[in-house]
């Protein structure tokens, strides 16, 4: 069979490494890609949100199967264009899209099928968010309603920043992403990040994962996309995982479904582990990146069946055997240390080079997966973006497999870049 993946990210390269693997799979097609991708199979240079380019690719190469790996394709509706065209996507719908694209929107929806979450109030109006800071006690959490590539999450102390904050979101900071937001009780526990494939009805529950949000060592600085992550996380035992199902994904799942907008894909559950059990922090509508990362090197199996269930349907009847095939008993422990280029998550400096990525990919049980990657003219490897490499490496265990990914970013000789150097410290301590 043949694999469209639409993306250019450390996920939709990790994603193309793991469905490459499969003896199903004949040929994995990417667009627009990025190096490491392109060894994997040929890579068009198309915009993924545009509708009319990606229809017209689909139709050139007739993929049986086609992965939307990013949030904005799925907030543009390329899922829906495709499904019209007999496509099998994997990718939830545009409406279903919005527990993403729209934080109020997820929020109003949780409020409806009485999902665990934080206390908030969503505001267009800017005088009105700022009466409401005056009605609750801090620390402040504030997030843009719409896609702001994970930096529209800001939380701050005091009432003046929070005020500050607000002004900055609704005036323009992450343009009409930030015209709207959500400012929510702030909620204290530990966070972790739950995949659940699905086609609707059925649900396949992955490994739990912890990524970093923060850009510096000790959880310091601003949010980014992501530091690194590992998986699985021992924060959510069994007992937490069969809350999650049972106050949370079964009651979105059955609720959406309900509403005539069924969630097709992969739903990304962040929870906060809190003394009154887990509360979702926030949905997204496709795997998270670097946690796709660290859950593809670690699962031993073949993931495509899965995915193309969860696109065609049928998952119910057909779950033991795909968790089978996937390896889900024998989850491998992953890492994944991102090396991003210095200035991230502000503006950086396009064009560095980047030497030793095969020294790494050499070593045992370590995988670089490209991001903000290119080639230029003398066939150097360049950085063109913020996150730029995912090193990942899995071992017998979460120690082991933290040092192996180490091991892998020692490999990389990159002056230009930067990489916490404490991921994982929650399972190390």
């Amino acid at each position: 069979m043949k694999v469209l993946i639409l993306g250019s990210g450390g996920r939709e390269h990790a994603l193309a490494w793991k469905i490459a693997q499969s003896p199903l799979v004949d040929e994995v097609f990417s667009a627009p890609g990025n190096p490491g991708m392109d060894k994997l199979g040929p890579c068009f240079d198309i915009d993924p949100t545009n509708l009319k380019d990606v229809q017209e690719l689909a139709l050139q190469i007739t993929p049986d199967l086609i992965i939307i790996g990013p949030e904005a394709p799925l907030a543009a509706g390329v899922s829906d264009v495709l499904r019209a065209r007999g496509f099998d996507v994997f990718g939830p719908s545009q409406a279903a899209a919005q527990l993403e694209s729209s934080k109020g929107f997820a929020k109003d929806l949780m409020a409806k099928y009485g999902v665990p979450t934080a206390a908030y109030g969503r505001f267009s109006d800017l005088t009105e968010a700022l009466d409401y800071l005056e009605t609750v006690d801090g620390p402040y959490v504030i997030k843009a309603d719409g896609l702001a590539a994970g930096k529209g999450v800001v939380i701050v102390e005091s009432q003046e920043e929070a005020e500050n904050t607000v002004e900055e979101f609704m005036t323009g900071k992450f343009g009409d992403a930030s015209s709207e937001i959500v400012i929510e009780e702030f909620m204290t526990g530990e966070e972790a990040s739950i995949f659940v494939m699905t086609d609707g009805e059925g649900a396949i529950y992955l490994p739990a994962a912890q990524d970093h949000k923060r850009v510096g060592d000790g959880d310091t600085g601003p949010n980014t996309g992501g530091m690194g992550a590992y998986a699985p996380a021992p924060v959510i035992d069994t007992r937490m995982m069969e809350l999650v199902q049972a106050l949370i994904v079964e009651p979105m799942l059955s609720g959406m479904a309900e509403d005539d907008m069924p969630y097709q894909g992969v739903l990304y559950v962040g929870i906060m582990v809190t003394k009154d059990g887990p509360k979702v922090v926030e949905f997204n509508a496709r795997f998270g990146d670097p946690e796709c990362q660290v859950l593809m090197a670690g699962l031993p199996g073949d993931i495509v069946p899965a995915l193309l269930v969860c696109s065609t349907g049928g998952l119910v009847s057909s779950h033991a055997s795909l968790c089978d095939m996937m390896g889900l008993s024998s989850f491998r422990p992953s890492a994944t240390v991102v090396m991003a280029s210095e200035g991230y998550p502000g503006p950086v400096t396009k064009g560095t080079i980047i030497e030793g990525v095969s020294r790494a990919d050499e070593l045992d049980d370590v995988t670089v997966f490209h991001a903000g990657t290119d080639v230029n003219e003398k066939n150097e490897l360049t950085a063109i973006g913020g996150r730029v490499l995912g090193i990942t490496a899995t071992g017998n265990d979460l120690p082991t497999a933290i040092s192996k990914a180490y091991e892998g970013v020692a490999a990389i000789a990159w002056p230009n870049g930067f990489f916490r150097k404490d991921i994982g410290h929650r399972v190390l301590k």
